[in-house]
This record gives C-alpha cells, sequence and structure tokens, in this order.
C-alpha cells in the first residue's frame, strides 16, 4: 500500500515523526558580545534584544541561555584599547581570555565556549590583519592569529574559531595549538566568508568597521561559487575540524555544496543583518517574527548545515521544545 504525503500531513504528531529535516538544540551556538570593563549589561542598539556583557556580568546571559536548553557560546571581544596590531586580541588578560576564565570556573564543562580569533574588533584601523601601507599583510598576520588562539586555549575555550580570512591561517593555529599541547582544541573556520552587507549590525556592536577601504581583498564575492569549495577543500586540508559558510540566508546554495563536498561537519551563521532585518519587519507588522525566526532557521539546516550559529539560539530551542521545528 502507497502512503501518500497528504495522509502524513493529517496528524501532527506523525507529521513531526517523518519530518526530513531534523533540528536540535545541540546544533545551536548563541553569540555574546564581551566588553572590557565591569558591571556592564547594555542593550545593543542594532541588535534588538541582545547585550554587551562585561567579562563579571556574562554568566548571566549564559545563565539565562542555559535554562532555554542552549549551550554553546560564541564570545566576540569589545576592548576598551585598540592599537595598529591588534595587541589585545593576544594579550593573556585580554577582554575575551578575562570572560572565558570566568565562564569556565563558573560553569565548568556544562557550558561549551567557542571564541572568534580575528584582529578587526582589536585594531586602530578596523581591519582584520597587520597593515602594510594601505593593505592587509597576510603573512605578517598568522603568527598574530595563532598567538590569539593560543591565549583563548590556555585561558579554557573548547574551540577555536578564525574569522579573519587570510589565506594559511588554519595550519598556523593548528600548528601552533599542536606545538602548545592544545591538541584536542577544535578549529571551527570561518571557511566561506563572503564580503556581504549584512554584517552592519554586528560592525556597530562591536565597533568593528574598518577605518579606510573595505574587506573585499580577503573576504570572498558574493559572484563566486566554485571558490567557496576551494576555501573549504583547503581549510580542511590545513587542519580544520568545522567549516563555516557566512552569512546563510543569502548562500544557502553555498552550505548545500559544502555540505555535500565536504567529509566535516558544515555551520553556518545566521548573521546580524538577517537578524535585524527579521526584527525590524516583525515591529512593523509585516511578518510574523516567531515563525520568520523558524522557517529562515530550517532553512539552513535543510540546505545541509550540521550547526547553526545565530542570535535566536535560544528562542529556537524553546521553538524546538514546543515541537514547532526539530
Amino acid at each position: 500500500m502507497i502512503i501518500r504525503p497528504r495522509r502524513l500531513r493529517q496528524n501532527n504528531i506523525l507529521r513531526k515523526m517523518v519530518r526530513e529535516t531534523k533540528v536540535s538544540a545541540d546544533s545551536l551556538i548563541l553569540p555574546f558580545f564581551v566588553r572590557e570593563g565591569n558591571n556592564i549589561e547594555e542593550e545593543i542598539p542594532s541588535l534588538c534584544g541582545q547585550t554587551r556583557y562585561s567579562p563579571d556580568t556574562i554568566a548571566k546571559g549564559v545563565e539565562k541561555a542555559l535554562k532555554s536548553g542552549v549551550s554553546s557560546f560564541m564570545l566576540f571581544g569589545i576592548p576598551s584599547h585598540k592599537d595598529e596590531n591588534g595587541t589585545g586580541a593576544y594579550d593573556e588578560n585580554g577582554v575575551v581570555q578575562k570572560a572565558a576564565k570566568q565562564l569556565k570556573k563558573g560553569f565548568g564543562g556544562d557550558i561549551y565556549i567557542i571564541t572568534d580569533v580575528c584582529l578587526c574588533e582589536y585594531t586602530s584601523h578596523g581591519h582584520c590583519g597587520a597593515i602594510n601601507g594601505a593593505s592587509v599583510d597576510n603573512d605578517a598576520t598568522l603568527p598574530l592569529l595563532a598567538k590569539t588562539a593560543l591565549s583563548h586555549a590556555a585561558a579554557g575555550a573548547d574551540m577555536v574559531a578564525p574569522s579573519d580570512m587570510m589565506d594559511g591561517r588554519i595550519a598556523a593555529i593548528r600548528g601552533a595549538l599542536d606545538e602548545q599541547g592544545f591538541c584536542d582544541t577544535p578549529v571551527m573556520s570561518y571557511a566561506a566568508k563572503y564580503s556581504s552587507a549584512f554584517y552592519g549590525p554586528f560592525r556597530e556592536a562591536a565597533g568593528s568597521a574598518p577605518q579606510f577601504g573595505d574587506r573585499k581583498s580577503y573576504q570572498m564575492d558574493c559572484h563566486n561559487g566554485k571558490e567557496a569549495i576551494k576555501e573549504v577543500l583547503l581549510d580542511i586540508s590545513e587542519g580544520a575540524d568545522i567549516v563555516m559558510v557566512k552569512p546563510a540566508l543569502s548562500y544557502l546554495d553555498i552550505i548545500s555544496e559544502v555540505s555535500k563536498t565536504a567529509n566535516i561537519p558544515v555551520a553556518a551563521y545566521s548573521v546580524s543583518g538577517e537578524y535585524a532585518m527579521i526584527k525590524a519587519a516583525a515591529k512593523q507588522n509585516l511578518i510574523d517574527e516567531y515563525n520568520a525566526m523558524c522557517e529562515t532557521a530550517v532553512s539552513i539546516f535543510r540546505a545541509g548545515a550540521d550547526i547553526l550559529i545565530t542570535y535566536y539560539a535560544a528562542e529556537l530551542s524553546g521553538a524546538i521544545k514546543k515541537g514547532d521545528i526539530g
């Protein structure tokens, strides 16, 4: 007997049972912005509903997220001092390092900490690497990224995630971690990170907009798909444990192709602009925020992502508990 799809849709329990795309709270990562200082809890204007914390208050945000069912977090640092070479990124007493230590002391193995490894938030010029004249010096940047990743691992980070898009940085970071005994610290590579208009709210939140030029010389052109596969395969060959596509919604085709090609897990970052668009449209009563959030998240997993980094992580976990997705 042939069971037609129409009959599978008639019962709510059966409909959930036969869903092709499964979503789990364990696959969600919630980003946090950590600002240097004390007693900081401030709403981020460009990211409605998101908060900047200081290292001594970030536990409040983590506790709230844990109650929702989310236990994996990505830390982005906002230092009080910036300089030409982004020294705050690899300072053992830097803002991310302090936050990682605090969180590991308070929560131990109950949470999983991933740290963003880049220089853009720490450099006075806002670029992701060291500057030589008016250009980013790829090779001079690699040891600085390796030092940053090492300092994060030493502070307690469970995973490091280089987002700079410098050539060869995965090999440099993997080699530095292994040499210093952090052989089991995974590297999640921003392997296919596109130069995108969707990063605006993040750059406002982190104060990381470039002070001159743009990042098109080291981030990817939105016209290119085959290049993404090349970048992914290169990063895998250098030792990446997870590869990421960023942004997500405008690059679902890239997520799909990468998931078919890569023999390791694929992450997707639903970036600040995607989150802000849903928030803004919902505020104007143009869309239903909850259902739009659920639908877009499912589309990313349906495209082939194994992991989703999203500012909606806590709300999505609630939707999974309710059975609306998952």
